[in-house]
């Protein structure tokens, strides 16, 4: 490859792009598309975590989510509890396995155990890709969005910039990405516009789970 080669980004003849695979348009059936990002919001004690923790166990187990909704592709999950204890983590888990009659110890899910994620830094961005690559898991859990960075989240720019950071890992690795966000106390929207901070996470979902 030439340099002027490398200095052009990669181009695609509209005809030759890929074709949507109907048999992949779900990760869980109707609440999350396959490789889709998205936010499961909320106020304080609204049980996020738990629905969260609830979906990986769905998609890693092929088990319905909530009892209800089916899972369509699964695979494995890797987890991001900035809030609780590994302890806490692995009781939740075993709770929400034991109501379904599975042994976690059969299921793809992996806990980073690190303890601080800052999106807003570089070399927690490479630390998480590299993780990605390397488990290359289905879903990401990350829980919760305030604990994973230190900007201010009612500039759109700075919380635009690790959005499009999450945005770019889901398409180098196509896998689906679950953010829990917390919603604002006082706010009367519903959906991604409930969502506390800037708007630009409204742009950003693909799929917006309210709690």
């Amino acid at each position: 490859m030439s340099s002027r080669e490398r200095e052009t980004l990669p181009v695609v003849r509209a005809a030759d792009l890929d074709e949507l695979d109907p048999a992949r348009r779900w990760l869980i059936e109707p609440l999350w598309i396959h490789g889709g990002v998205g936010t499961i919001g909320g106020l304080p004690k609204s049980c996020k975590s738990w629905m969260g923790l609830d979906v990986a166990v769905s998609v890693a187990s092929g088990t319905p989510c909530l009892d209800t909704f089916p899972v369509c592709d699964a695979g494995g999950v890797l987890l991001y509890m900035a809030e609780d204890a590994a302890p806490l983590v692995k009781a939740r888990l075993l709770g929400l396995c034991r109501h379904r009659g599975l042994d976690l110890n059969a299921l793809p899910i992996d806990v980073i155990t690190a303890p601080t994620v800052r999106l807003d830094l570089l070399t927690d961005q490479h630390r998480l890709a590299e993780t990605v690559r390397r488990q290359a898991p289905r879903l990401l859990v990350l829980d919760p969005f305030v604990r994973l960075h230190q900007v201010n989240e009612n500039q759109a720019g700075e919380v635009a910039a690790i959005l499009g950071y999450l945005r770019a890992l889901q398409r180098a690795y196509n896998l689906a990405v679950l953010v829990v966000h917390h919603a604002r106390k006082n706010g009367s929207s519903t959906g991604g516009l409930s969502l506390r901070g800037s708007g630009d996470f409204f742009a950003w979902v693909d799929t917006a789970l309210s709690l």
